[in-house]
Order: C-alpha cells, then sequence, then structure tokens
C-alpha cells in the first residue's frame, strides 16, 4: 500500500512539474529531465541496442520533450506518455538507420557486380538489363533511387505515392534482382 501511494505521489508530482514546464517553468522542464533520464536511455538502449545509439536518442528525446511538453494533458500517467514520445523517436531513428543501411547494400551489391566483371560483359549494363525486366513502379524506383540518386521523399512525390511505398517498391526490387543477377549453379 505504501508503494502505491509512494508512486502516486511521485506520479502527482510529474504531472504538476509537467503542467509547469509546459507553462515555460524551466526549473520544473529540468527536474522532469533528472528524473526521468536514465529512464529515457534505457528505454532507448532497448529499442536501439547500442549504447551509442541509445545515448544519441537520450539526447534527442530530451530536445523532443521541450518542445512537446506543452501537449501533455495529465490523462495517463507521465512517464506512459514519455513512453510513448521515446518509442516515436526509436521507430525515426529506426528508420533512418534502415536507410542508411540500404543505401550502404545497395553500393556493396553494385560493387559486387563490379568485381564479378568477365570478358565481354559489363555487370552495370547486366544490373541494368535486369532492372529495365522488372514490374514498372519497381522499375521506376530503381531508376530514380540509384540511377538518379535521389531520396524516397523526392521519388514518392514524383511517382505519387508514400516513402513507405517507395522503399517498398525497392525492397521487392531488389529481391527479384537478386535472384534475376544470381550465377545459374547458385540455384
Amino acid at each position: 500500500m505504501a508503494a502505491e501511494i509512494d508512486r502516486q505521489d511521485a506520479q502527482a508530482g510529474d504531472g504538476e512539474l509537467a503542467a509547469r514546464a509546459g507553462a515555460g517553468d524551466r526549473a520544473a522542464f529540468a527536474e522532469l529531465v533528472e528524473r526521468h533520464y536514465d529512464f529515457i536511455y534505457r528505454v532507448a538502449y532497448r529499442v536501439l541496442g547500442r549504447q551509442a545509439d541509445a545515448e544519441d536518442l537520450a539526447q534527442d528525446v530530451c530536445m523532443r520533450l521541450g518542445r512537446a511538453i506543452s501537449g501533455y494533458r495529465g490523462g495517463a500517467a507521465f512517464t506512459t506518455w514519455l513512453y510513448a514520445l521515446v518509442l516515436n523517436a526509436g521507430r525515426d531513428a529506426l528508420r533512418r538507420n534502415a536507410r542508411g543501411d540500404r543505401n550502404i547494400s545497395a553500393f556493396a551489391a553494385h560493387a559486387q557486380l563490379m568485381a564479378e566483371e568477365s570478358v565481354g560483359d559489363d555487370p552495370a549494363e547486366r544490373m541494368w538489363e535486369a532492372v529495365r525486366t522488372l514490374p514498372d513502379k519497381q522499375r521506376e524506383a530503381m531508376t530514380l533511387v540509384y540511377g538518379e540518386g535521389l531520396g524516397h521523399a523526392a521519388v514518392a512525390d514524383i511517382m505519387g505515392v508514400t516513402e513507405n511505398t517507395v522503399a517498398w517498391h525497392v525492397h521487392e526490387a531488389r529481391k527479384r534482382l537478386k535472384a534475376l543477377l544470381r550465377p545459374a549453379g547458385d540455384e
């Protein structure tokens, strides 16, 4: 019973601090960050799995918290609201990392094709020939992303679709290309 009361007091304290911070009280904001930084870091670490990434995300969340604190309405525990903030920031970070990983993977695949050059056979041309056999949307996405070097946002605008749809087209195209360009004995 005493632990429950202590938890409720801490939550009430957080709610009061959040209201004051939302009204511009810098000391209240600093107290909230100090109270919950370990929580923010711990969740960030669980989401990202690397210390350096978790530290960066925790700092990002603290900056987001400064902008978002006025949106806290007290309907749920402050930590519940904060948890959602950390998870959303983590998802954003994972998306950014995935985009970078895709670009690195694509470059590696292209480099591998270039390294496998055989007499009279241009690997880059083989790759683009294979790209030309893809369904329209996949071909367009690959051409714009890898041929023209455009980002997914720009490609989405050009194709009239969302960035996620562009990412899906690129992903599906890369799977097809991998199968198409696999050496004959690697079935």
